[in-house]
Parts: C-alpha cells; structure tokens; sequence
C-alpha cells in the first residue's frame, strides 16, 4: 500500500505502535539511522506485540541510502511547517510518507529537498506542541488510505 519511513526515530513504543498501523494496514516500515533504541528493545517489542512478525520493517543507514535502495515514486514530508494539509493531498499506493524524529521533526534540508514531492501538515489548534508521532502517522495513513476505499480491508 504505502511506506512509512521514520527518520531516526527515538521513542521504542511509538515505532513499537507503527510497527502495529503497518500490519493492520499493509504498509511497508522503514526506519532511517541512528534510532534511539535497538530493535530488541522490550519497550518496542511490548508496543508492537505479535505484529511485529506481520509488517515488513527494514533499516537503513541513512535517508540517501533509503532512496537509493527503494526508489520511491513520490515522498511525501510531514512537518508543522508544510505548505498544504495532509488531507490535501493526492495519495497513490506506493508513495512514501516521510516523518521525523519525535524531539525536533523534520530537520529543513529534509522537507526542502528535491527528492520531496510535497512538505504537508496535520492542523492543529494554535499554542500546543504537536501531536505524537504514532497519532500523526496513524492519521495520514488512515487519510491516505482512505482515499483509496480502503483498498484490502475486511
């Protein structure tokens, strides 16, 4: 369906909780390094539970090696600072939905960058800090999925 990339993600039971939306959602996982935690890890092997077993998760070294080894068709960033909504967008199956690490988000040169399509937000009321990043990638993925009639699902 869709690849949820995490750029070095650093909380275990939120990539734990992905781990879980990737399997309820046939999505592929992909994790950019460093993470802040090993992938044995008992918080994240507690939060993503037997699902872990059931969605694909791969690890790559860096944002450029993830490119070069999976050629995304279409990235699109996710950041309080993006320039259309999330439910905006035109979602196709395949394309990358791109998030960054829970203490900072998306660094600039990474929602900037040629190989981003597009640089999208989720609304949010004035003055709060931000969403989770389980919630946020559980809502554009639902959002994304959506848009397609929930292709697969029971």
């Amino acid at each position: 369906m869709f690849s949820i990339v995490l750029y070095q993600p650093e909380i275990p039971p939120n990539t734990g909780a992905i781990m879980r939306l990737a399997a309820n959602t046939g999505c592929l996982l992909h994790l950019i390094e460093p993470l802040g935690f090993e992938m044995s890890d008992t918080r994240l092997k507690r939060a993503g539970m037997d699902y872990r077993e059931r969605v694909i998760t791969q690890v790559h070294e860096s944002l450029e090696a993830w490119i070069e080894s999976e050629e995304p068709q279409r990235v699109f960033a996710f950041s309080p600072l993006g320039a259309t909504w999330h439910s905006s967008l035109d979602y196709a199956p395949g394309d990358a939905l791109l998030f960054g690490p829970e203490s900072t988000g998306l660094p600039e040169e990474v929602t900037s960058a040629l190989w981003v399509d597009e640089s999208a937000r989720i609304p949010m009321l004035p003055g709060v800090r931000s969403l989770n990043l389980a919630n946020a990638v559980a809502i554009v993925v639902y959002e994304a999925w959506s848009h397609h009639r929930y292709m697969g699902a029971v």
